[in-house]
């Protein structure tokens, strides 16, 4: 019964001002994370997966603690080896620009880039 109360819409078309997702919380989530677990490695193609799946299920827990309500939190972090080539990460969905947000940190050092994203999106 309780869960039936605590589901029920609230019909606001926007969040409350401290309820908001803020990048800068966010981005020092990722920074923290990505520096952490990648800051002293050489690229390992066999170990990247492991690495990534870590990396974001880091940060996707540290990011629920900052308890957004209402908030849709997706978390997407790439590894990649630094070969002399360029590299460009890019996401792309619906947005409303008034109350969704992301945040985002790249890490590179001499063998290995890691870029990761976190993206809020309200949904009432």
């Amino acid at each position: 019964m309780d869960f039936a109360r605590s589901s029920e819409n609230t019909y606001r078309l926007e969040p409350k001002e401290g309820d908001r997702f803020y990048p800068n919380k966010v981005k020092v989530i990722i920074e923290d994370v990505i520096t952490k677990n990648v800051a002293d490695k050489e690229y390992d193609q066999a170990q990247a997966k492991a690495w990534v799946e870590n990396i974001v299920r880091q940060i996707q827990t540290q990011v629920k603690q900052l308890s957004i309500p209402a908030y849709k939190i997706v978390v997407q972090a790439v590894i990649g080896q630094i070969a002399g080539q360029g590299v460009r990460v890019a996401s792309k969905c619906l947005w409303d620009e008034a109350n969704d947000n992301y945040a985002t940190f790249n890490f590179a050092n001499q063998s290995l880039f890691c870029t990761g994203m976190v993206f809020g999106i309200y949904q009432e």
